[in-house]
């Protein structure tokens, strides 16, 4: 007898998987000649259920029949009703209901299924109730109503369960039909079976989501302890959550309803249900450290589970934590460190940027240690999340910028695909822009790379950065070999940026002009017209074609206008004896118009991916430099000199309204200046003569000088509107506008597109917008702020001590003041220890004007949860000290 070969294992590493599949090869052709053995006399059972389970293969492939074929698929499976096969009859019910025969074609089934919903056997009557309700339409629903809220209420759990199901399906076509149901769905969630308990309060919800009063008498009546069922009180305990959500909190004792319910849920029996109570309260709004510590501990234990999957919900649930909550979470840092050598390289990565974002600057050394071996292990993409979780953690810790410098480094030169090495050259790129400290060993570390880079787009990048921030170093001379050999070494597009970036060093360092020129003449010969096109200009303008400040404007300026607006005048210029015009092309930033309205979800994310962006400082310097060519653009706002700030997009509108409206806050020394970004959501409007009228009756301080009207605004396409108001000099200025959007509305065709020429006015109210005292305050990175501190002379120190009133904790009382004051928090000190009586909080920032201002915050709490706090400022400027008091002394 020959020997059997063994069978291979699903993960063997084999060439082509797809022998080991029985359906492999299969054709609907061949499967359909197969069905005609529904119509034997004598019916095979096991051979007609083959032949369902390789038509549901195929339809599950994406395989689509033809109407006739599906008719005569249909038909023939209707014969074999008179199977006895229980195996067969499942099968049958399947194909029915994957088939989704026509409203004339039901009716045959119909009779079948009824007697089958009837039926002794409990398997027959749960599958019959499943495709009964998935094919019929409403009337015949009418029909079967009251054997359908029978079944809700059977003994048996699979049929009540079946028919629950079932109605979550029905409630999208027929949700009349289903809510008469609640008496019977309600009777099912006590029932002592596990599924139908959980499905009969998903149901019940669902029937009464519209209602938030129903949803909170629902959630008051189970929470008392009625619902038995792991599955379902982990549904109880999200509906719950959403009640908390929109409840209030009580106003004496400032406890939350239904918290004392999440808390217990904390000591159930089961796992899951134990997991969603403590992921429930670490996601409520506004959670306390009190609140948050049951939940934490929990987890905790969790870590050390011997269920990998335990261990994963815990450590990404804490990793969120750790997000908001940083020194909530640092007592589960030891148990942390333990997972780093985890199997499961998803709970390892999340174990170390989770330590990451909560360790103190004394554990740094040991983190980049313990990281070094982990990096080696595993995939890309998780080793992108390590590097934005270090990019973080030395802005977090700007003094330790050279260990995590040279750890970003060494990986560099390691081996991995394009969004790796992206993702670390953009956080040395940022780590250079934000500490001044680390531009020289950031550009060392880029230059070695780009002696051996494989990517052209991150080579370019690197070449771009070195033209502009190299000649500003203490020796400009020693990035000259580094730019030269991508010149003698790369492809045609690095050679071009290499040229470039000569040409900028050309111009900024004199003494290195000549030895510049030697070597652009070089490229003149180039075989790329691109870089001869490029070193001949440059050429140019280094002998002398232009004047000095005026090559040094051309190479060291970016384009004043957005690139979209310059390739549609491009596009739309005849060429001919009349020069382009550069002047003529618009300065406004257009966008692609929407294909789809806004969901209230995407506003949100790209509301909350905006405030992330400035959580760490300022605008980037690139987003900064565009708001300032936009405004001084316009000759309204050219005079109002350098723009000292903008703040982050503010919303003026709720989501999913007719018109989305956000507001930037442009600081001048002088004047504000308010953007309004407009969004026309209406497919039938076009709304012309655009503008907003702001209201200064609770800003007194404001005198409005200029604004910018939007011409026209079609459906999707983004515009701004401006108002400019000049300060009263000599006083912070604060206070609210209440803004109105009037236009012009033109009711217009969607589907010709033309609209009335005569159109009417209106208006719609916006929110108001405020400007505070942190408008004014620039925050600003300091490496060493002892250094810094002592560099301030004594003599413009003010001090004063204030009470903050009661606080849940020292972390609310420190985040609530960094937030009132606008800056920078230093070396990690906005994070306080969960269990802290006093901490010293350090902030630095620029004040508007130019000079520097150093925060030192002395916080102390009592057992009655009383703060106090001394504040002292030091600065260049002693009004600057006396307005930081002054701040305080008025929120």
């Amino acid at each position: 007898m020959a020997q059997l070969q063994p069978v291979g294992k699903k993960d063997d590493d084999r060439e082509d998987d797809s022998e080991y599949s029985p359906f492999y090869g299969i054709e609907k052709g061949a499967v359909l000649q197969e069905a005609r053995v529904f119509n034997d006399p004598q019916l095979d059972a096991r051979r007609c259920a083959q032949v369902i389970t390789k038509l549901l293969y195929l339809l599950n492939q994406g395989e689509t029949f033809t109407k006739t074929e599906a008719t005569e698929v249909f038909f023939a499976v209707t014969k074999l009703f008179q199977s006895k096969d229980i195996g067969l009859r499942r099968m049958v019910y399947l194909i029915i209901k994957e088939i989704s025969p026509s409203a004339d074609e039901v009716i045959i089934v119909t009779s079948s299924l009824m007697k089958d919903m009837n039926s002794k056997t409990d398997l027959y009557r749960a599958n019959a109730i499943r495709v009964l309700c998935r094919i019929t339409d409403g009337g015949l629903l009418g029909q079967i109503e009251r054997y359908l809220k029978q079944a809700v209420v059977d003994k048996n759990p699979v049929v009540s369960s079946a028919a629950l199901v079932s109605g979550f399906h029905l409630l999208q076509s027929n949700p009349d039909i289903v809510k008469r149901w609640s008496n019977e769905v309600q009777e099912a969630v006590q029932s002592k079976a596990s599924l139908v308990q959980f499905h009969a309060l998903a149901l019940l919800h669902q029937i009464r989501q519209n209602d938030r009063l129903a949803v909170s008498k629902l959630v008051t009546s189970l929470t008392r302890g009625t619902v038995r069922s792991p599955l379902a009180q982990c549904l109880l305990i999200r509906y719950t959550s959403q009640v908390i959500e929109e409840s209030s909190a009580n106003p004496q004792s400032g406890d939350r309803p239904f918290y004392d319910y999440l808390e217990g849920c904390l000591r159930h029996k089961a796992e899951m249900v134990i997991f969603e109570a403590a992921r429930a309260i670490t996601e409520l709004s506004g959670v306390t450290s009190r609140e948050l510590t049951p939940a934490i501990t929990v987890l905790q234990l969790f870590l050390s589970s011997s269920k990998p999957v335990m261990r994963f919900a815990a450590v990404r649930t804490l990793n969120k934590v750790a997000m908001t909550h940083p020194p909530a979470v640092m007592n589960c840092n030891i148990d942390m460190e333990s997972l780093i050598s985890d199997q499961n390289r998803s709970i390892a990565t999340l174990a170390i940027t989770t330590l990451l974002k909560t360790g103190n600057e004394s554990s740094v050394d040991r983190l980049m240690k313990q990281i070094t071996n982990f990096m080696l292990d595993i995939a890309d993409e998780f080793k992108i999340v390590v590097v934005e979780a270090i990019r973080s953690l030395c802005l977090k810790f700007p003094q330790k910028y050279r260990i995590l410098m040279n750890f970003l480094s060494n990986i560099l030169r390691e081996e991995g695909g394009f969004e790796y090495k992206k993702a670390i050259v953009e956080s040395i790129l940022i780590l250079i822009r934000e500490i001044p400290e680390a531009k020289e060993s950031g550009l060392s570390h880029l230059c070695e790379f780009i002696e051996d880079c494989e990517f052209t787009y991150l080579s370019t990048q690197i070449l771009h950065l070195l033209g502009n921030e190299g000649p500003r170093t203490a020796d400009p001379s020693k990035y000259i070999r580094y730019i030269y050999n991508r010149v003698v070494l790369e492809n045609a597009t690095v050679r071009a940026s290499a040229v470039s970036a000569l040409a900028k060093f050309g111009a900024a360092v004199e003494s290195l002009q000549p030895r510049i020129l030697v070597l652009i003449r070089r490229c003149l010969y180039d075989n790329d017209d691109e870089v001869r096109d490029r070193a001949t200009l440059y050429l140019n303008y280094l002998n002398g074609g232009g004047n000095e400040a005026h090559s040094k404007t051309f190479l060291f300026t970016s384009l004043d206008v957005p690139l979209v607006n310059l390739e549609s005048s491009l596009l739309s210029y005849d060429a001919s004896e009349r020069r382009f015009d550069m002047s003529a092309v618009p300065r406004e930033m257009k966008h692609q118009p929407m294909l789809e309205k806004k969901t209230p979800a995407s506003k949100k994310a790209a509301k909350e991916a905006g405030q992330k962006a400035f959580a760490n400082g300022h605008l980037t310097s690139s987003a900064s430099d565009a708001y300032e060519k936009l405004l001084n653009s316009f000759p309204e706002f050219s005079g109002f000199g350098k723009l000292f700030k903008s703040s982050p997009l503010v919303e003026l509108t709720e989501a999913e309204t007719e018109y989305s409206v956000n507001a930037v806050k442009h600081i001048y020394p002088q004047y504000v200046v308010l953007q309004f970004n407009c969004t026309n959501t209406i497919k039938e409007q076009l709304l012309d003569d655009v503008s907003v009228v702001v209201d200064t009756s609770e800003a007194e301080d404001f005198i409005q000088v200029a604004s910018r009207k939007l011409s026209s605004m079609p459906y999707g396409a983004p515009g701004q509107a401006f108002v400019a108001f000049q300060k009263t000099e000599g006083r912070l200025c604060v206070g609210k506008f209440s803004n109105i959007l009037k236009f012009r509305v033109k009711e217009v065709d969607p589907n010709t597109g033309d609209c009335d020429d005569e159109g009417y006015e209106d208006e719609y109210q916006l929110e108001e917008l405020e400007v505070t005292a942190a408008d004014y305050v620039l925050k600003t990175v300091v490496t060493n702020f002892r250094g810094a501190w002592d560099a301030i002379n004594a003599e413009n120190e003010m001090v004063d001590e204030y009470g903050i009133g009661v606080r849940e904790s020292l972390q609310e009382a420190v985040q609530a003041v960094i937030t009132i004051l606008g800056m920078q928090p230093c070396e990690g000190t906005e994070s306080v220890s969960s269990n802290a009586r006093s901490h010293t909080c350090l902030l630095a920032g620029q004040f508007i004007g130019g000079a520097q201002v150093l925060v030192r915050l002395q916080f102390g709490i009592d057992a009655q949860k009383q703060v106090a706090m001394k504040l002292t400022v030091r600065s260049d400027d002693p009004e600057v000290c006396a307005q930081i008091h002054e701040i305080i002394g008025s929120a």
